[in-house]
């Protein structure tokens, strides 16, 4: 007597563009990124194909100074994309800014 073996996997899908996926289930917490044309070109989550959610980009509210930050294909800063679900709970995946420094030579460095 044969055996049945049985594959499942996962149907993923955005909403803002073409994007598409399927895998096999993923481990607990995981998700799929795709960079979507649809949100400006920012990393943002494919979702369950089916899902009854809503993905948007969160712009930066403070004041950039010359931190380098991430930056939709419009120019505008964006800190976080936020998926919220129909049964009322919420994803972010935030966008952290680059740390930078610079080096400055002292002009009197021999002198010391």
């Amino acid at each position: 007597m044969g055996a049945l073996l049985l594959d499942t996997f996962i149907d993923w899908s955005c909403d803002h563009c073409y994007a598409t996926d399927r895998t096999r289930p993923l481990p607990a917490h995981a998700a799929r990124m795709h960079a979507c044309p649809g949100l400006h070109g920012m990393i943002a989550p494919l979702v369950r194909a089916g899902t009854d959610c809503k993905v948007t980009l969160v712009e930066r509210g403070d004041y950039l100074r010359d931190e380098e930050t991430r930056t939709g294909d419009d120019g505008v800063p964006y800190m976080a994309v936020r998926t919220d679900y129909a049964d009322g709970r919420n994803d972010l995946a935030v966008f952290a800014p680059v740390a930078t420094f610079g080096v400055r030579r002292n002009k009197d460095w021999r002198s010391r």
